[in-house]
């Protein structure tokens, strides 16, 4: 059964699904770009790890951040004699969720540089905290340098990122090349709107693949069986506006 709406369908916006289909979706484009790209280049899913509390205000660290383990922390016994004061208060200490985000790396298999960055934004990207720092920093590390990126933002919700002259849409995908930055190609477009096929930017003068991302999704949607999961009864989550809610209607019954 495949979605009743033509492009990105509101509910797998939810945060009991959209983990999931990120995850879904990040491996469903590398296995479609595969199939496109010339035996010079290869995919790789490569992943970003931070540490963040529910409030994102805690940072840790990346994946290669030492960790002391508990054994060398244990307590030794002591033979002074302390002067302690009443009994101790029982509190809690929050702790940081250790949270891992996943994008793919377009490489050039005879030098191993990576020629284009393909980011699907998550929740915690959109808005502030240690996700939106740790993309931010490695997104202006992207823009500096002579890698394309083409970032896929797929959530109405959030703040999206600071782009000169876009219009307001619900949903925007950015076609960064390289050589021609600051000016990019911008794709917006609304939930009533079939998700667009994108170019792939390569290396210099070579053709620019385009990805189906409607058929993507759509493959997505039907291998989780969300129609399955999902309560189509229930308003989605962020909430519609009036005049789109009323059109979602029209697309449920």
């Amino acid at each position: 059964m495949a979605s009743p709406f033509p492009g990105m369908d509101p509910y797998l916006e939810q945060p009991e699904f959209w983990a999931a289909v990120h995850n879904r979706l990040i491996v469903a484009i590398a296995d479609e770009l595969v199939d496109h790209l010339s035996p010079k280049y290869r995919v790789e899913i490569e992943q970003r790890t931070y540490f963040s509390q529910e409030d994102d205000s805690l940072f840790v660290g990346l994946p290669d951040v030492a960790v002391v383990t508990r054994r060398g922390l244990e307590a030794k016994p002591s033979t002074a004699t302390l002067d302690l004061p009443g009994s101790p208060q029982k509190v809690t200490v929050p702790i940081a969720a250790e949270v891992i985000e996943r994008y793919l790396e377009i490489r050039a298999i005879a030098t191993g540089a990576v020629v284009t960055v393909i980011e699907l934004l998550s929740p915690k990207n959109k808005r502030s905290g240690e996700g939106r720092i740790a993309y931010e920093r490695k997104r202006n590390q992207v823009l500096a340098s002579a890698t394309h990126l083409v970032e896929l933002d797929l959530l109405r919700g959030g703040q999206p990122f600071p782009i000169s002259g876009a219009t307001p849409s619900h949903y925007r995908i950015l076609i960064s090349r390289s050589h021609q930055r600051p000016v990019a190609d911008l794709y917006a477009f609304s939930v009533r709107q079939p998700l667009p096929s994108v170019p792939m930017p390569l290396l210099p003068d070579e053709a620019e693949p385009l990805l189906d991302l409607q058929k993507l999704l759509n493959y997505v949607y039907a291998k989780g069986r969300y129609q399955t999961a999902i309560d189509y009864s229930q308003p989605p989550s962020p909430p519609l506006s009036d005049e789109d809610a009323a059109w979602a209607i029209t697309r449920l019954t």
